[in-house]
């Protein structure tokens, strides 16, 4: 009876790894987002774009400023935040140097009730016409920020782009070198993990659930041999 428990055990411990792999591989959803424009516009011959972390947080604000309202996303109901918001409210939010904030070339923003994979985000949602499509391949553009966020963790979600011609280095640049990270939500550029993903994807933590299954294991076997 040994023999099989122990290969149980072993095969529940290999899906926990495999779990942790599967989340350092898919955990940004922002940045596979900008992964998909890049690759949109380099295989029409446009410039790839620096994927900025201070532009990018400005567009979780951006998202934030919706205030979970998807109503307010497209249509004849549609809104678009203040200018005077990007230096008042989501520079400071993103502890980015105000100064240093330069002009939007292009946004992209989609919002719906389920949660899309990034791929779906970009060709089902964001690209919902030639313009969205003109405002991809603009050769305006020298950088791009993406965020995707629930609302408090769930639906509605949204997706957004902001594009700009800023120089690298030199615009959205965060005062300590690093944009503020802020839940819920992921924005590109940020090397930030982004645990909250998996939630918005509505993905189950295959951990806990690997660990469950141990402890019912152990408890089983326990009784097996009282």
């Amino acid at each position: 009876m040994a023999m099989p428990i122990w290969f149980l055990v072993q095969s529940i411990l290999f899906i926990s790894a495999s779990a942790n792999v599967q989340n350092k591989v898919t955990d940004n959803p922002a940045d596979q987002l900008v992964a998909l424009i890049n690759s949109n516009r380099t295989a029409s011959k446009s410039s790839s774009l620096y994927n900025n972390q201070g532009l990018a947080c400005i567009a979780l604000q951006y998202i934030k400023a919706y205030q979970g309202d998807c109503s307010a996303v497209g249509g004849e109901d549609a809104k678009k935040p203040a200018e005077s918001l990007f230096p008042e409210t989501f520079a400071p939010n993103c502890d980015v140097d105000a100064s240093t904030l330069t002009p939007i070339t292009g946004r992209l923003l989609g919002c719906q009730s389920k949660y899309a994979k990034p791929s779906e985000a970009f060709s089902e949602i964001l690209m919902k016409n030639e313009k969205s499509l003109e405002i991809v391949h603009n050769k305006n553009h020298t950088e791009v920020g993406a965020a995707v966020s629930g609302s408090d963790g769930g639906g509605p979600y949204f997706w957004c782009v902001l594009f700009s011609n800023g120089k690298s280095n030199h615009s959205f640049v965060p005062e300590e070198g690093v944009a503020k990270i802020s839940r819920p939500g992921c924005f590109s550029g940020a090397n930030d993990e982004c645990s909250g993903a998996s939630a918005l994807s509505q993905t189950p933590h295959l951990l806990p659930i690997a660990l469950g299954a141990l402890i019912a294991l152990i408890c089983a076997f326990g009784r097996q041999l009282s």
